[in-house]
C-alpha cells in the first residue's frame, strides 16, 4: 500500500542515491511535505556500536537551543520541600506515594518525561515495569534521579532531549518542527550530533557515525554524506 501523493511528491525531490551535506539535507526537510500540520523533523543516525554490549549502549541527554517545539509534561515524585520546588518550576504532575499509587493502579502514564528525588526510588522502583517499557524510567545516568529537581524540570521543559540506541544501532532524536526553519534546524541537529559523538564508546572500533538521514513526519528520508559530519571515524 502506497504512502500517499503527498509523500510521493516529496520523495520525487529527494535522490536517495546521492548524500548531501547537512545544511543540504535540512534544507530540503524544513520545506516540509506540505502536510497541513507543522511536522517534526527527526534526525537518525545509524552508529557503528553493537548495543547488545553493555560497554556500547549509547545514551544521553542534550538541551536543544531552540527547544523542541513540543509541550513536554513532566511528572515529578518527590516529598516536601522537593515536590514544592518542582511545583514553582513548572512540573505538570508532582508526588511522593500517591502518585507511584495512582501509575500502578490505573497504569497511568499522561507525561513525557520522569524525574524522582533519590528517597523516592524504593517506591518508584515498583512501577518500573509500567515507567521502564514507556521510556519514562528516572535514571541517575541522564541526570532524572536528582535531589536539584527544580533544575532539571526547567531543562526538561525548556527542550532537554534524551537519545538512546536501538538495537539496531541506530539513534532517532526529534530536532524540533518544520516551521522553526533551517538555520534553527542546523543547531539543533549540530547539538545532538555533537553530543552523540561526545558520548562514543571507547570500545567502539570503526567508523562511528555510519549513516545519517533527516525526515519530516510525512516525508521521506535525506541522506546526509557523513564526511560533512566531521565525526564520521
Amino acid at each position: 500500500m502506497g504512502k500517499g501523493k503527498r509523500y510521493d511528491k516529496a520523495a520525487s525531490a529527494v535522490d536517495r542515491s546521492k548524500f548531501l551535506t547537512l545544511d543540504e539535507a535540512m534544507a530540503i526537510v524544513a520545506r516540509g511535505s506540505g502536510a497541513k500540520f507543522d511536522e517534526t523533523v527527526e534526525l537518525a543516525l545509524r552508529l557503528g556500536v553493537d548495543p547488545r554490549h553493555a560497554d556500547q549502549n549509547v545514551r544521553g541527554t542534550v538541551s536543544l537551543p531552540h527547544g523542541t517545539g513540543k509541550t513536554v509534561r513532566v511528572a515529578v515524585f518527590a516529598k516536601g520541600e522537593k515536590a514544592k520546588e518542582a511545583e514553582e518550576a513548572g512540573a505538570d504532575f508532582v508526588g511522593g506515594d500517591e502518585l507511584v499509587a495512582k501509575v500502578k493502579d490505573e497504569n497511568w502514564t499522561d507525561f513525557d518525561r520522569a524525574v524522582a528525588t533519590p528517597d523516592m526510588m524504593g517506591s518508584v522502583g515498583r512501577i518500573g515495569k509500567i515507567l521502564g517499557p514507556r521510556g519514562l524510567m528516572p535514571n541517575p545516568k541522564i541526570g532524572t534521579v536528582t535531589m536539584d529537581v527544580a533544575r532539571i524540570v526547567r531543562e526538561l521543559k525548556a527542550g532537554q532531549v534524551e537519545f538512546r540506541v536501538e538495537k539496531a544501532g541506530i539513534i532517532q532524536v526529534g530536532v524540533g518542527k518544520v516551521s522553526f526553519g533551517a538555520e534553527k534546524l542546523l543547531d539543533n541537529a549540530r547539538t545532538v550530533i555533537a553530543s552523540v559523538v561526545r558520548a562514543k564508546p571507547s570500545t567502539a572500533k570503526g567508523q562511528y557515525i555510519r549513516t545519517a538521514y533527516v525526515s519530516s513526519t510525512m516525508g521521506p528520508g535525506v541522506p546526509i554524506d557523513t564526511g560533512d559530519l566531521k565525526v564520521a571515524s
